[in-house]
């Protein structure tokens, strides 16, 4: 193969692997729209992004979510405003925004793993002691 066609390539998947770290930042983590996407569709976007990862969050720690009420959106939302998710899932990021709640005084208290009937089925089953 030419040089010139393997650095051809290289360029080509720079600046692919680039657009598509500027839309990942505009999508997860509050950056600008990249050139050549429409700005309003990408608030859009990524505020789905946002509330499905709230909703999973809220899943998995449902007695927390019932105790923030009306306030677990609004929390949320600051706990991931530019951050993404942590390395480990789901279970990192329930982690870490309670955490975050405790770090600034709004964990409610009693809030745990406590209320093992409210998860599906197939959660339940894998509760450990059971």
């Amino acid at each position: 193969m030419p040089a010139e066609t393997v650095a051809g390539a290289g360029a080509a998947r720079e600046g692919l692997a680039r657009r598509q770290a500027e839309l990942l930042a505009a999508l997860v983590g509050g950056g600008p729209a990249p050139e050549g996407f429409d700005p309003d569709r990408l608030r859009v976007q990524a505020r789905a992004l946002l509330d499905k990862r709230r909703r999973v969050v809220a899943a998995h720690l449902p007695d927390l979510a019932e105790a923030l009420g009306e306030q677990m959106p609004r929390l949320f939302a600051g706990y991931a405003e530019g951050q993404p998710r942590p390395p480990g899932g789901p279970h990192a990021d329930a982690a870490a925004f309670t955490a975050h709640l405790r770090a600034r005084g709004l964990l409610p208290r009693g809030t745990g793993p406590r209320r093992w009937a409210r998860l599906p089925g197939r959660l339940r089953r894998l509760r450990p002691g059971r």
